[in-house]
């Protein structure tokens, strides 16, 4: 007995019998909010602490092997299908080899409609032509030979094509009439002029091309190269004529994971004020990897971009040709965010520091409500109270 005695005056809690308690309505209001304010902060900390804590980290980027995923989506609504082409090059100018991507093209109409179900695009379309500095291939002679109406270099040169008929009068430096040649008049392509301005086009899908510097742009006319100059025929029409309004619905470098800068491009609609605008987007990307808690890594990537536009008619004097031109370069360093784990020792710091702060707080506004309360009560029984 002896030692609870010597134990019992240890406690720090002394207690108050309740006949000597004074309970009031100040203080039953004060339990009530104090109570509310405890409940509302402690579901806050349970919340962050099962949300995973977000570290970041910035490095040089020594990662190698992946590549570099673009997705891609656009609108094009005043230039048909038929007549805007898609093209991707790394720095040097070249088109990338080896690309895999699942690029579709679906026809609308000027009010936005669909019109045909999409189909895949071929990106590397553009192929190289021969110079005019060039000696022709030689070809032999068959007995269909469709005539070159005299863009032929020799008197074994057939244009059995449409495209074919096109090409010989390009490397001539002539002016093609489609509706002058034969070819073209029971092919597509003699059909495609009709059609340039009446239709608008919705451009989408996602590439993989090598993890360098590079652009790739959406433009009007058939492209091809010659002497490792990239050219896109918008003949028989004038540039000016060609309305580069666009929106960028979607345009992203890699996966999406929730947060950070991986789409500040979506939803832009740019409205062409004239004819044959160029259209110039500078990204800078900033390679990103994410480590969740549970899962494989995420490799991303997260970017900026500067915009400008000019006018490119023969009055402007400027260069270039109307289209959507996206140049794109890839930073050194790498963002690291790794998702993290909250300390039990420190949401338990958090709950009592809470609990004991609320209770101690509403303990002296409780105090000193009841002795102002109890002061006036007083100075009213003595008559004293003004």
């Amino acid at each position: 007995m002896r030692f609870l005695d010597s134990l019992r005056r240890l406690d720090a809690y002394p207690k108050i019998d309740n006949e000597f308690s004074i309970r009031t309505v100040s203080g039953a209001a004060l339990t009530l909010i104090s109570t509310i304010v405890i409940v509302t902060l402690v579901i806050g900390e349970i919340n962050a602490y099962l949300s995973p804590n977000i570290s970041e980290e910035l490095f040089v980027d020594t990662t190698r092997g992946h590549k570099l995923k673009i997705n891609l989506d656009f609108t094009i609504p005043r230039i048909s299908c038929d007549y805007v082409s898609l093209d991707a090059q790394d720095s040097t100018g070249e088109q990338h080899l080896h690309i895999e991507h699942n690029i579709y093209k679906r026809r609308l109409d000027l009010q936005g409609n669909q019109i045909e179900e999409p189909k895949k695009e071929d990106i590397q379309a553009s192929t190289k032509r021969i110079a005019s500095t060039e000696a022709p291939a030689t070809t032999t002679v068959k007995p269909a030979c469709g005539s070159c109406y005299g863009a032929e270099k020799n008197a074994s040169q057939c244009c059995n094509t449409c495209q074919e008929v096109i090409d010989a009068y390009r490397e001539r430096k002539w002016n093609p009439n489609v509706e002058d040649f034969e070819q073209c008049k029971n092919s597509n392509d003699g059909s495609v002029e009709g059609k340039a301005f009446s239709e608008g086009c919705h451009i989408y899908g996602t590439m993989e091309v090598n993890r360098v510097e590079g652009r790739f742009h959406i433009a009007p006319g058939k492209s091809f190269s010659i002497n490792h100059i990239h050219v896109h025929d918008v003949q028989p029409y004038s540039s000016s004529r060609f309305n580069t309004t666009h929106k960028i619905n979607t345009l992203s470098f890699g996966e999406q994971f929730g947060f950070g800068t991986t789409r500040p491009l979506d939803g832009v609609a740019v409205e062409a004020t004239e004819g044959a605008m160029m259209f110039q987007y500078y990204i800078k990307i900033v390679p990103t990897m994410f480590v969740p808690l549970n899962g494989p890594t995420l490799y991303t990537n997260q970017f900026s971009v500067t915009k400008h536009q000019k006018s490119v008619t023969a009055m402007s004097g400027e260069t270039g040709m109307p289209g959507i031109f996206v140049n794109y370069e890839l930073s050194p360093l790498m963002v690291k965010f790794t998702e993290k784990r909250n300390s039990l020792g420190h949401f338990a710091t958090n709950v009592c520091a809470i609990i004991g702060g609320i209770f101690t707080v509403a303990g002296i506004i409780d105090s000193l409500l009841f002795t102002s309360i109890h002061v006036i009560k007083r100075k009213i029984e003595l008559g004293k109270a003004s």
